[in-house]
This record gives structure tokens, sequence and C-alpha cells, in this order.
């Protein structure tokens, strides 16, 4: 992912002759990965980490009755936290520019129900 993240570096007046560097990319082995899907996400941390626990919630209306079991957990340093914000960032306005708006209320995303008769 991160790969196809960077951006080229520009000058705002490059050098006559000088050539600008190229991005490099970052190569990934991912066969060892494993994927998992999250409905639920939990953000804790401490002084030089970020903590960030995902699972499923089964309950996703209300408040669960039955604790939300954790399936992974990911700890990184504040500096790749801030990284990984602007990646999402991107990734989300990508998102939203090509299907709209997310709203994050699930109270706002429900439809009314359809009235027999209507």
């Amino acid at each position: 992912m991160a790969d196809n993240l960077q951006q080229p570096e520009t000058s705002a007046s490059p050098a006559a002759g000088a050539q600008q560097p190229q991005p490099q990319q970052v190569k990934l082995d991912d066969s060892r990965a494993e994927t998992c899907y999250a409905n639920f996400c939990r953000v804790t941390g401490t002084p030089e980490e970020m903590i960030v626990d995902f699972g499923l919630n089964n309950q996703p209306m209300g408040v669960p009755t039955q604790p939300i079991v954790v399936n992974q957990r990911i700890i990184v340093n504040f500096y790749t936290a801030k990284r990984m914000l602007g990646a999402l960032q991107m990734a989300v306005q990508r998102h939203e520019q090509m299907f709209g708006a997310l709203e994050t209320d699930v109270q706002k995303r429900l439809r009314p129900q359809a009235r027999p008769g209507e």
C-alpha cells in the first residue's frame, strides 16, 4: 500500500540540467499477511506508542451487551501513526470523491421503514 501513496518531490525552481529525484517504491512481501474483517476499533496508548485494537462487533446498534472480541492489535510509534493518518485521510478523500460523502453516524444512515400501501 505504501508504494502507491508516495508522491514525487518537486522544487519550485529546479536548477538547469539538474535531475529531480524519482520516488522510490517500497517492495512488499504480503504472502504471510493475515486478513480479518473489523467493524470495531479502539485507540489507546502510552506516551511512546499508539495501540490500535480491531474486533468484530456483532451488535452494531446501541450499546453491546456482550464483550467485543479483539482479533488484532497493532502497536506503532507516533511517527508511524501520523504517517498512517495521512495515508488513511488520502484514501478516504479519494473514496468520497468517487462515491460521495461517508456518514459515520449510523442513525443518520438508517432509512425509515416504508409503510405498507405507500
